[in-house]
């Protein structure tokens, strides 16, 4: 498969040679090939490589794509057709990104196509399905303001207003209703006259953010006439009362522009002491205007340059200039510091330095839930300079960043992992925090890329430096780090006066054989919660399960419910009353008696996050008990909401899964619970006891900060395990050397490349010849000792696709990495060209985590 082109546009020669051009495109689709349209002549001015441009594909389909190159050779094995519209006039994709995607494409073993359709939000993308309805401001704009419509626009505004209010059309019923075949130039018009908006589906429809707004009628802003409307209105004090309310907003006895943009009227009519009714009065009186305004989604977008500065600590200012030393002769620096340390007020001194360089800055973060808490800190510093870019946004609010981006006008950007996508052409820093997490991984669809080693990709390109910033490194990056290839700098003491928590091993074997174990709490835990709590501290309790329980049986005959689609059990999930299934989304109601036996001795074994907190409002009344998990964070600003309750200690305890060991920081917080530390030690991966270190040592750092000293309790059935001594310890290096020799034993990153391809079918026996087959192909390609089974996974039916898997092990040397790709899609085409696998599924997952 190839994907390379050519990134320089050619020179057309002068109109009088009537020189053809023809675009490559890259079509949102997983083609292995770009896709190649003739340029109308009287377009050939427009084309911009990076620029958008609508093209035909198939019979009826129509699209929007990114032109990749320009040239003068027509395609060889087809007619081209003509680019039937250009939508942008400057590029909404760049040239560096459009390289990284070339990158991308290559090295996750995916389709530029796939690269792009995952890029670029919803509201950038259109096709024939793509959908327009009449803009708000359009509609209340008096008639005489409005610009003039051609007789083809007037014939879609009368067919949109035909009908319910809110009425949309697609693309084709465009068509339809104008009896031509083209008919984008019409909807970019409407469009530029904000006639008409697009969106993409209905469940997304997207709708300008309008503020109503009013100013004072402009014959009134002179000082005589206004002071000749005080005289009018001197018996009408309501009246009188919202005008001063007013004139105290906008002073246009001293200037008198300051009217034009008016307030908003929620101003005057939320005021407790005004009569929403007197502001109707004096708007149908004339003495008010009310007009409409678009404003920014974005909520930092009235934000003021606060500006703010703080001083680094000692510990703190000999790392940041450690790092800028660093920087002289290395490209990428980690920064590993303990939890608690303080990276943050170093990262924001650096971004500092970076914009006062003229530079752009990216900051990465793992978690939605981390974003909220942090960006509050950046306003102050950065305030609307700063952007930020995650998945609970919506489309258009991301389409907002990107913009925003590519204006300038954002300088930082806070984001997660799809924020390597944006469009950065002057990037000087790029900040990777928590470098270690899983969550920089995207699982499904493709691309399959690792957010951090696709920064580094970025940067590389760009002449960028970046930082990577953890207090549990991954073990590929300290290794990196340990050899010179990155720079290292180490912070070992905590920001302020706080030290390292203390931490305890509870043994919950013990504990239930003298049954003193209650629903899943040690007495040592408890007695520290209530400690905690009479002491006004708060608590964060951690169990890596979310659901009320795991699942349910029948104690009589042992039956227990499964997912009809996949191969695991459904959990049962108290809240909603009923069973589901973590994998596909699948559930049932929760049964009444067993559907086997007939028995109702149904009970739930086990327990999830929403069992925790269930049992600590009846076990602790006193406590304001909440849960952040997947279940309670699916609402666009649930994070925010319950870390502000948590900040703001309306909340004492806060029960949750993941999200709440990634780098929070609560004044507040004095005892850390780690209910199973078990079920993640145990785990068929040979990331899994990395994983549990950098778990356990990263919850236990939210304990003991400023200047508390903390406590966690770990429970454990099996508290002779190696790993607690290390994490009782802190002792990261130790724990490296353990598992660096491991990894160097057995043949794991960072000594080798591993690429896991998965086989689905529908049919079992077709899942397992066709991994035979592909296993056979791989071995005459790569050598036997490269390719290691095929196997079913642990769960080996998801979403009603059976599952193989075939790890090859590969060298890190570029050359054969490269090669052994080729080989690899050689072999997965292979079998795919064969008719009895026509329906197999083949999924490389390069660098799975």
């Amino acid at each position: 498969m190839s994907l390379t082109f050519d990134f320089v546009q050619s020179q057309p020669e002068p109109a009088a040679d009537r020189v053809t051009l023809f675009a490559d495109v890259i079509l949102p689709l997983p083609l292995p090939k770009l896709y190649t349209y003739r340029v109308p002549f009287e377009l050939n001015d427009q084309v911009v490589i990076g620029g958008r441009v609508i093209v035909q594909f198939g019979a009826k389909r129509t699209l929007s794509c990114i032109v990749a190159a320009v040239h003068e050779t027509p395609p060889k094995d087809y007619q081209a057709k003509y680019i039937l519209e250009f939508i942008d006039e400057t590029p909404v994709v760049t040239q560096p990104q459009l390289k990284l995607f070339r990158w991308m494409a290559d090295y996750y073993l995916c389709t530029l196509g796939e690269v792009i359709n995952a890029a670029l939000p919803a509201a950038l993308k259109l096709n024939s399905e793509s959908r327009i309805q009449l803009h708000p401001v359009w509609m209340n704009t008096d008639e005489a303001d409005r610009y003039p419509l051609s007789e083809q626009e007037q014939k879609v505004v009368a067919a949109l207003l035909d009908g319910e209010e809110g009425k949309s059309m697609t693309f084709t019923e465009v068509g339809d209703v104008l009896g031509v075949a083209s008919f984008h130039k019409v909807i970019k018009s409407l469009m530029n006259k904000d006639v008409i908006f697009l969106f993409e589906h209905l469940a997304d429809k997207y709708s300008p953010k309008v503020v109503k707004k009013v100013r004072l009628a402009h014959h009134f802003v002179a000082e005589a006439a206004l002071e000749g409307l005080f005289a009018q209105l001197a018996s009408k004090a309501k009246q009188l009362d919202v005008l001063m309310r007013y004139l105290q907003k906008v002073p246009v006895y001293q200037n008198e522009h300051a009217n034009h943009n008016g307030i908003e009227k929620a101003y005057l009519t939320s005021a407790p002491h005004l009569s929403p009714s007197a502001v109707n009065t004096l708007i149908k009186n004339g003495v008010l205007e009310q007009f409409d305004q678009i404003v920014s989604r974005f909520p930092l977008d009235d934000a003021t340059e606060a500006n703010m500065h703080f001083q680094l600590s000692e510990a703190q200012q000999v790392a940041h200039d450690d790092i800028l030393d660093q920087f002289q002769t290395k490209d990428i620096v980690l920064l590993h510091g303990v939890t608690g340390a303080g990276k943050t007020e170093i990262y924001i001194e650096l971004i500092r330095q970076a914009l006062d360089g003229g530079g752009q800055v990216l900051y990465l973060l793992p978690e939605i839930a981390l974003t909220a808490q942090i960006v509050t800190r950046l306003m102050r510093v950065f305030g609307s300079r700063l952007g930020v870019y995650h998945s609970k946004f919506s489309d258009n609010e991301r389409v907002e960043v990107w913009n925003g981006v590519l204006s300038g006008r954002f300088q930082v950007v806070v984001g997660v992992r799809s924020a390597v996508f944006l469009p950065f052409d002057n990037l000087a820093l790029t900040i990777v925090d928590e470098e270690h997490e899983s969550s920089y991984k995207q699982y499904d669809p493709a691309p399959r890329y690792n957010a951090r080693e696709v920064a580094l990709m970025m940067a590389n390109f760009q002449g960028s430096k970046t930082l990577l910033g953890s207090a549990t490194p991954s073990v590929e990056t300290y290794y990196q780090a340990r050899a010179g290839r990155y720079g290292l700098v180490t912070l070992t003491k905590r920001y302020g006066e706080a030290g390292l928590p203390e931490i305890e091993l509870v043994d919950t074997r013990k504990a239930r054989e003298s049954k003193t174990l209650l629903n899943h709490f040690t007495p040592e835990l408890m007695t520290e919660m209530e400690s905690k709590l009479a002491q006004k501290e708060q608590v964060i309790l951690f169990q890596n399960r979310r659901g009320y329980a795991p699942f349910i049986n029948c104690l009589d005959c042992g039956w227990i419910p499964k997912c009809t689609n996949c191969a695991v059990s459904l959990s049962y999930h108290k809240q909603a009353h009923e069973l589901r299934c973590h994998y596909c989304g699948h559930h049932d109601r929760m049964p009444v008696q067993c559907p086997a036996c007939g028995s109702r001795n149904v009970k739930t074994v086990g327990f999830g996050t929403e069992k925790i907190e269930d049992d600590l409002k009846v076990m602790l009344p006193q406590a304001n008990v909440q849960r952040m998990d997947l279940d309670t964070t699916r609402a666009k600003n649930a994070y925010q909401q319950i870390i502000s309750d948590f900040e703001q200690q309306t909340t004492n305890v806060l029960v949750g899964t993941q999200m709440v060991t990634k780098g929070l920081d609560f004044a507040n917080v004095s005892l850390v619970g780690i209910i199973n530390a078990d079920s993640i030690i145990h785990y068929p991966d040979f990331r899994a006891h990395e994983r549990a270190f950098q778990m356990f040592v990263q919850v236990s750092g939210r304990a003991g900060r400023k200047g508390k000293k903390g406590k966690v309790i770990i429970q454990t059935a099996d508290p002779q395990q190696v790993i607690f001594d290390k994490v009782m310890r802190n002792d990261y290096l130790e724990f490296y050397e353990y598992e660096i020799t491991q990894r160097r034993e057995h043949g794991y990153p960072p000594f080798m490349r591993i690429i896991r391809l998965t086989v689905k079918h529908m049919d079992q026996v077709l899942a397992e010849r066709a991994a035979i087959l592909l296993t056979g192909e791989l071995v005459e390609r790569l050598g036997r000792e490269a390719v290691l089974g095929p196997e079913a996974p642990y769960i080996f039916r998801i979403r009603n696709f059976y599952l193989q898997e075939i790890t090859i092990k590969l060298s890190r040397e570029h050359t054969v990495l490269k090669a052994a790709k080729a080989d690899i899609l050689d072999a997965i085409n292979a079998i795919r060209d064969q008719k009895e696998y026509k329906q197999a599924r083949f999924v490389a997952d390069v660098d799975p985590m």
